[in-house]
């Protein structure tokens, strides 16, 4: 690859280091969608034995991938994000991507299609992994940090995603109880 083109790509990259999410890290600052990333990506590293059958290496590359269209448009929470700002988010990403040289842009190109149809197990597995992280970061997080909302999603949130796996069902059951232990505690 063009060392230009290369750099150009990671200064985009680079944008997520600073673009925040509305949860907090267990210090308390708020966690950027770089390190929300960067946790579902050792997820699925630590969690290649669990799925024998799927590609791994490829929920990997998904992980990496999956936010990079937050470059554009910032983080827009789950419980407010609605499909304009889907439709554009995947605009601004696809310009991004189809300016990118070969093989990447078609891998790039492919691993979203498959990650957008959540019909193969690594992008279930992706998927899964996207919303168990946000839980286990909600957890983490300092109680007054959560949103009214968040008392009811994090009890919720990633149920549908998960029942593929007896596995991740399992897990998302004792994020679960965390949960519900942390708000009992309060």
């Amino acid at each position: 690859m063009d060392i230009n083109k290369f750099l150009d790509i990671l200064h985009t990259a680079e944008r997520l280091k600073d673009t925040t999410r509305h949860c907090t890290t267990s210090g308390g600052r708020l966690e950027s969608v770089a390190e929300h990333s960067w946790r579902i990506t050792l997820m699925a590293f630590f969690l290649r034995d669990e799925f024998p059958e799927a590609d791994m290496d490829k929920v990997i590359r998904m992980c990496l991938i999956h936010d990079l269209g937050e470059c554009f448009t910032g983080d827009i929470p789950t419980f407010l994000k609605n499909a304009d700002h889907e439709a554009r988010e995947e605009q601004l990403l696809a310009h991004w991507v189809a300016s990118m040289p070969q093989p990447y842009r078609d891998e790039m190109t492919a691993l979203y299609a498959e990650m957008a149809s959540l019909e193969t197990a690594e992008s279930k597995i992706y998927k899964a992994l996207d919303n168990l992280e946000a839980v286990l970061q909600h957890n983490e997080s300092p109680l007054d940090t959560w949103s009214e909302n968040e008392y009811t999603l994090n009890l919720t949130y990633g149920n549908d995603k998960v029942a593929f796996s007896p596995y991740l069902t399992a897990l998302r059951t004792q994020l679960r109880k965390d949960s519900e232990e942390k708000i009992r505690l309060g």
